[in-house]
């Protein structure tokens, strides 16, 4: 049986760094690291609250990864000090028995508060906006937080798999097929079942003819009417102040226009290319989406997106 560094490098090579889930090369290859230019070297400007001093915080986290964009936007928003562990995903560091025992299910981010392990982005943004507290990230009310754990939801159980198909099918396939038939094939047939086999078949032959790629473009586009309709009467996705609820869903809008993808709402759903530019003129999206994000990893997705 294949080891997992080697799957990870046979179909992907540097400089393109582009893993099968949504996320690239490190800038130190092969190694955890932290980052060259880190939001987690933002100093810790607000009052924490005292029974959280002292108390250490460690991001597990990749550059292109959507998931760990999330937390490191909440992070920069609470201007939290963070050390960064880089774990470059193309190499298979995700797979590394010391890091297997903090994440099973061999993903990033994972975060460590001292010695207690919070896995899953949504789940680590909700566990550090309570634990601390200052500038709050979750509406006061009730309903409120009811409306921002909707939309929470809605990233985690339609948006995620589909900005999967869509990345993969505009620019992670490119890469795949330029190294030729057998490695196209050998691709599609060590997928772990039946339905991952056709989903990657689809994904390369069909391209965004594909099924697969159809439904998440849906998905997307009802995400995106959606969004229009509820910054209709407000600012932010759930109410008037910044909320998980953005944070949650801008690493998703953000992939889009970086696969120039932008038409899906640029013309025709104002409100949502306000919320956009608003985001995107925050501090913590330079710090926790744009500086994080390799250049090789970066000029892939551009380049791709254009061609697409």
């Amino acid at each position: 049986m294949r080891r997992p560094r080697q799957y990870f490098h046979q179909y992907f090579q540097r400089p393109f760094g582009a893993a099968f889930f949504v996320a690239g090369a490190a800038p130190h290859p092969g190694r955890p690291c932290s980052l060259p230019v880190s939001p987690g070297t933002i100093g810790l400007l607000g009052a924490i609250n005292s029974a959280n001093e002292g108390k250490m915080l460690e991001l597990y986290h990749n550059g292109s990864s959507v998931c760990a964009a999330k937390v490191r936007v909440l992070l920069a928003e609470k201007n939290l000090e963070w050390t960064g562990h880089y774990l470059d995903v193309l190499a298979g560091d995700q797979f590394d028995p010391a890091y297997l025992k903090l994440n099973p299910k061999a993903v990033v981010p994972t975060l460590v508060h001292n010695d207690f392990v919070v896995t899953e982005s949504t789940v680590i943004c909700e566990y550090l906006d309570e634990v601390f507290p200052e500038a709050p990230l979750r509406p006061d009310r009730p309903a409120g937080r009811a409306q921002m754990r909707l939309w929470t939801k809605f990233v985690d159980e339609a948006l995620h798999p589909a900005i999967v198909d869509i990345t993969f099918v505009v620019s992670h396939r490119h890469t795949v097929m330029a190294k030729g038939e057998e490695n196209t094939r050998r691709f599609i047939e060590d997928a772990p079942d039946h339905l991952s086999r056709k989903r990657r078949h689809g994904w390369i032959y069909k391209g965004v003819d594909s099924p697969a790629v159809r439904e998440s473009v849906k998905s997307y586009s009802k995400a995106l009417k959606q969004m229009n309709e509820a910054l209709t009467d407000s600012l932010w996705l759930a109410g008037d102040s910044f909320s998980l609820a953005d944070i949650g869903i801008l690493p998703y809008v953000n992939r889009l226009h970086m696969l120039n993808m932008g038409s899906m709402w640029r013309e025709h759903l104002p409100n949502v290319e306000d919320w956009f530019e608003r985001v995107r003129a925050r501090p913590s999206f330079s710090a926790g989406v744009e500086e994080p994000l390799p250049a090789a990893s970066r000029r892939h997705l551009l380049k791709n997106g254009e061609n697409g």
